[in-house]
């Protein structure tokens, strides 16, 4: 699949967000760890992702949490969030070309 358009609606982090996590439960280094942390709350769980990136991206302020205190008490080290990147990067190239695109995988390495 070519990346036709860059990400510019809500539709666009819902697929950005569905594609990367789907990956993530299924990757054999993180997704033990996301899916034992989530649980059965990934809808919940998505839903904040979704705001988070709407908020970060389109410059739409749906998201009013505080996303580092809850994941600075997991057990997680750098091989993690290097992983966690090169999934994320993978899914927005394999999505998106453009701007924002580029703009989500620099948010992204901040914040790995």
């Amino acid at each position: 699949m070519t990346p036709q358009h860059d990400i510019t609606t809500f539709d666009d982090i819902k697929l950005l967000v569905d594609t990367f996590y789907s990956k993530v439960q299924k990757d054999e280094f993180i997704g033990p760890l996301f899916n034992e942390k989530i649980g059965n709350r990934w809808p919940e769980h998505l839903e904040k992702l979704y705001s988070f990136w709407q908020s970060i991206l389109l410059n739409e302020r749906t998201y009013n949490g505080h996303p580092f205190p809850p994941h600075a008490q997991l057990p997680i080290g750098k091989e993690h969030f290097d992983r966690w990147l090169s999934l994320f990067v993978e899914t927005v190239d394999n999505l998106f070309i453009g701007e924002i695109a580029n703009e989500a995988k620099s948010r992204a390495y901040k914040i790995a």
